[in-house]
């Protein structure tokens, strides 16, 4: 059967496909390659595949576990401030790693105001480096998602279940019974297998929080191999055993994940008699008020830290942040140079490569890549001078997964609404992208714009690998203070970063939906 003619072709979209998957494959073989002069596993490099696993498995377990009881109270509650609450879940995804981790040290750490409350009544500080810091920084950036996952499947039961359960005045244990349970059943596994396949390649958290003998991740011994023993062969290795982790994780999320629904309903207005008792409110007010606080409390005191450590800043954070905003533009530029024709082509029907070239980025960590392009990189220049252009290059892949989610439902509509009537009038290729495509997608271009440019400006990664002490973006600035115990401008540096990363966020994504509120 022939394929519809379409007014937009879809050889630029292929051919930015080939070019992302020629970048990740190409590393990854070069990752494969090196892999095999490495001189095999060592105990520190066993040791860090166990706390690799240990830690994931545990982040996992807390921020689901914890998420549960989290999204039970959202689903069964309505309350003013309800709707922002669940839109601040969201927010971890786009903060800075290491702004994050100032603030749990604010608040956890041995100089943070918990443990100054222990020490007023006597009692030990917290210790806040090691496992648990680590465990703790992944249940605070997977708790929102978690909540988020575990929520919706809560409101994918009809309400005329609960209306009937009410009916046959079944209690609180009998609804958890025959309608709850069922879909934890189904959700949880999902939550679970996404949430443990993210904290087996979160490099920021283990290299601030973690890096003792106990408390070293693969990708952490990545980059110890990298810039303290210059040891390829072995970086290439860990690099090779860190894509299988990351590659059999984001299988096993994909296969886990149930997508059958629980039925259909009449769309009423939910109900639930179970949560009128006052034991099910105070239980569910403590839910809400513990994922709040634990939400606020950190980025709260990572702010009022940095009011004062904003006035200590010196030329060295400035010039580093100048250089975080230009590898974020050229980042989010890279970005839409390569998804909007994937998006167009993926929407014109000719989609299978395209798509899975498309989220290649989620089987390899940037760290894994990295190491790919030093490999590559360093027999013909010097990786070190090209460590922005490569960070620029690493952060759009990363993202690639995210804009395309984002943009090709709305691609397809565009495409299933207008590509008649275009063919109809003559109009393909330049004409149908700069009149009809581009305009009708300024929505989500700049929300995938403003996506891309909060992730890159927060990135600590690639750039850990290939910066010299002369080059660094802020995130890495803000990390170097730390390293130094200049907290108070580290502090500075950290929120200076967050209001940068957020406004980017806000430009590019009001930018591209001011003509529709205008």
């Amino acid at each position: 059967m022939a394929r519809r003619a379409q007014p937009i072709s879809a050889v630029s979209g292929r051919g930015a496909a080939f070019l992302v998957a020629a970048l990740i494959l190409g590393t990854l073989v070069a990752v494969a390659l090196r892999a095999e002069a490495g001189s095999g596993f060592g105990p520190s490099d066993w040791a860090a595949l166990r706390f690799t696993l240990m830690q994931a498995l545990l982040s996992a377990g807390l921020s689901v576990g914890l998420a549960i009881g989290v999204a039970r109270a959202l689903a069964r509650r309505r309350f003013r401030g309800r709707s922002l609450l669940i839109a601040l879940l969201g927010a971890p995804f786009i903060l800075p790693v290491i702004v994050a981790i100032l603030g749990l040290l604010a608040v956890f750490g041995r100089a943070g105001w918990i443990s100054q409350i222990l020490v007023f009544f006597g009692l030990e500080p917290l210790q806040i480096y090691g496992l648990h810091g680590v465990v703790l920084a992944h249940v605070f950036f997977n708790l929102p998602l978690a909540t988020r996952l575990i929520l919706q499947g809560w409101q994918e039961i009809p309400a005329e279940r609960f209306r009937l359960a009410a009916q046959l005045n079944a209690g609180p244990a009998a609804i958890w019974q025959l309608l709850e349970a069922p879909m934890l059943r189904r959700v949880v596994p999902g939550a679970l297998a996404v949430v443990f396949a993210i904290c087996l390649s979160s490099f920021a958290v283990a290299l601030t929080l973690g890096g003792g003998p106990r408390a070293t991740t693969i990708e952490l011994a990545i980059y110890q191999a990298f810039r303290f023993d210059f040891d390829l062969g072995r970086a290439a290795l860990l690099s090779a055993v860190q894509l299988g982790l990351t590659g059999v994780a984001g299988f096993a999320a994909l296969r886990v994940a149930d997508n059958e629904g629980v039925g259909v309903g009449l769309d009423r207005a939910l109900r639930r008699w179970d949560g009128e008792t006052m034991l099910a409110r105070c239980l569910d007010a403590g839910w809400i008020l513990f994922a709040t606080l634990f939400l606020i409390l950190p980025l709260s005191a990572m702010a009022v830290a940095g009011i004062s450590g904003m006035f200590l800043l010196q030329a060295s954070v400035w010039v580093a942040a100048l250089t975080s905003v230009l590898v974020a533009a050229v980042s989010t530029l890279l970005l839409l140079i390569l998804a909007l024709p994937m998006a167009a082509a993926v929407a014109t029907g000719r989609s299978t490569l395209i798509e899975v070239a498309g989220i290649l980025g989620l089987a390899a960590s940037p760290l894994v890549i990295g190491t790919g392009l030093f490999i590559v990189i360093y027999p013909f220049a010097d990786p070190f001078a090209l460590a922005l252009p490569v960070t620029a290059l690493v952060n759009a892949v990363m993202a690639l997964p995210f804009a395309l989610r984002i943009l090709v439902p709305r691609a397809r509509e565009v495409m299933a609404r207008y590509g008649r009537l275009a063919l109809s009038l003559n109009m393909a290729g330049g004409p149908f992208w700069w009149w009809v495509f581009l305009p009708r997608m300024r929505a989500q271009i700049g929300f995938a714009a403003g996506l891309a440019a909060a992730l890159s400006m927060g990135d600590l990664g690639v750039i850990t690998l290939f910066a010299d002490p002369e080059v660094a973006t802020l995130p890495l600035q803000v990390y170097r203070l730390m390293g130094a115990y200049r907290m108070e401008a580290a502090a500075g540096a950290a929120l200076l970063l967050l209001i940068l990363a957020m406004g980017a966020f806000w430009i590019l994504d009001r930018g591209g939906r001011w003509h529709a509120e205008a």
